[in-house]
């Protein structure tokens, strides 16, 4: 058997220091994951693109954040364990065999794996570079996804190509090279399934993580799993959806980081929230009836997920959607846009996008310097906005409105202030909560009875009117165009 005691009794190869979560142990692999070239790019990534020429000290990369969501991803899984442990103890003697030891520690690495990648593929400004006009053309281009995987078998991991190619689709292209460059065999563990709880993955996990999971589903199921409520095939799947809820979902261990990441770098006190007392409420659920298994919260742990879903909407609103935080993020695009008008840099990027043996270039730095060079010879250019953080003139702001009432909005505001019509430049961004209203993505809530004391799972909207306030909304700046020269300059052109 391999290190499962000693790595679940707290044994550990390094300890890192992270600001918000404190020491943070690694083991060996994971050790030898961080070192390598294409995550340690992350650290010349900010998470939060260029939200620091608005809160100065949000200048935190997707490295440390990456770390953190693995870290965070341990401790929900393992608060469930414990939580399981101690509710089995008070009516009945419970004795961790061997085999439920190593299926734990297995599923326990596993979920830290996918944690530590799961942002692996941002590229340079974390989600604004996707949403660049010229790098969505660049990332769309026919070809584009089997060039990146040439040489490479990737039906393990995707059924086909996709129509688009999103930074979801880096990262397991990322975490496969990785993987596979590392020694994952003398800690037991198969990349393969670490991938498969990645998002845009669809994968048939190996033989050990079935083994495995049918091990846990025996331990945690007890009754349901005995009685053969679920077919033994369907179990691999059901463990498989466990790990990606905690991975990404809608109380994932992503979303649990960067608010307390994003909140303290910023300053703010929003995006603040009990960490503790969420993950000790949080427990396994699962219904055989569906079938479903996923993660559920006892009923005294609805305040703090309703504390958590709150500060998140709270983030969205007074962080990053904040009006000057906005207009940087238009210029940005538009300077990434300046950038791409040279032939060099476009082909430079193109074979980033296409090449894992350039793809670590592709950093912050790259552009900071590219735009400094546009800057230097064209003042009036989004670049020079930006190296010298040149704000947007704001005009007005404006929430929930379609795409016909921006544009008429816009066009009300250019009439009122005199301005050109094109002059005026919108900027908006959407904040999706509707997952909470539907099923709030795989989380229930356990109920117990008070007169037989059996728990059963609830639809959270059905125990807690405090979700139901919530849904998408769009929050629209109106920004007055700089004046700015078009064209690239001409010794930046062929």
């Amino acid at each position: 058997m391999r290190r499962a005691v000693n790595d679940l009794l707290g044994a550990y190869d390094k300890l890192i220091m992270d600001p918000v979560h404190g020491g943070i142990p690694l083991y060996r692999h994971e050790i030898q994951v961080i070192d390598h070239p294409l995550f340690q790019r992350l650290r010349n990534i900010c998470q939060n693109d260029i939200l620091s020429l608005v809160f100065p000290g949000a200048t935190h990369s997707r490295f440390l954040h990456s770390i953190g969501v693995m870290h965070v991803g341990t401790r929900m899984f393992r608060s469930m364990i414990d939580a399981y442990l101690r509710e089995r103890q008070l009516s009945e003697r419970m004795d961790l065999s061997l085999s439920q030891l190593d299926a734990i520690d297995y599923l326990a690495k596993t979920i830290r794996l996918g944690c530590l990648l799961h942002d692996s593929g941002h590229s340079s400004f974390s989600h604004q570079f996707t949403q660049a006009r010229r790098i969505r053309e660049l990332m769309s281009r026919p070809g584009r996804f089997a060039d990146l995987w040439q040489g490479v078998d990737y039906s393990r991991y995707h059924r086909g190509e996709p129509d688009e190619l999103e930074h979801e689709h880096y990262s397991v292209r990322v975490a496969h090279e990785v993987l596979t460059s590392v020694d994952l065999e003398s800690a037991g563990l198969d990349g393969v399934d670490v991938i498969g709880i990645m998002e845009t993955t669809d994968v048939t996990p190996s033989d050990t993580f079935c083994r495995h999971a049918r091990t846990f589903w025996d331990f945690i199921a007890g009754d349901d799993a005995v009685a053969g409520a679920i077919p033994e095939r369907d179990v691999p799947g059901l463990v498989t959806g466990l790990l990606s809820s905690i991975v990404s979902g809608e109380i994932d261990a992503d979303r649990a980081d960067y608010m307390l990441r994003d909140g303290f770098h910023s300053s703010v006190t929003i995006g603040g929230f009990n960490l503790d007392h969420l993950l000790s409420n949080l427990r396994f659920g699962w219904d055989v009836t569906e079938p479903w298994m996923g993660l559920a919260i006892t009923q005294k742990g609805l305040g703090a997920l309703e504390d958590f879903v709150y500060s998140r909407y709270q983030m969205y609103r007074k962080v990053y959607a904040h009006k000057t935080a906005l207009g940087f993020d238009w210029l940005l695009r538009e300077a990434i846009n300046e950038v791409l008008e040279d032939p060099e840099s476009f082909e430079w990027i193109d074979t980033c996008l296409s090449d894992m043996n350039y793809f670590a270039e592709l950093t912050d730095s790259f552009f900071w310097e590219a735009f400094r060079k546009v800057a230097r010879r064209q003042p009036k250019s989004y670049s020079f906005s930006i190296v010298n953080r040149v704000k947007l003139k704001h005009l007005d702001t404006r929430e929930n409105m379609a795409k016909a009432e921006i544009t008429q909005h816009g066009n009300w505001l250019a009439g009122e202030l005199g301005l050109n019509p094109v002059d005026v430049v919108t900027c908006s961004m959407r904040a999706r909560f509707s997952n909470i209203q539907d099923n709030f993505n795989g989380i229930k809530v356990l109920v117990k009875n008070p007169v037989s004391r059996e728990r059963s799972l609830r639809k959270i909207t059905d125990v807690s009117a405090f979700f139901s306030k919530f849904g998408d909304g769009t929050i629209t700046h109106f920004y007055h165009r700089p004046e700015v020269t078009t064209r690239a300059p001409s010794d930046l052109m062929e």
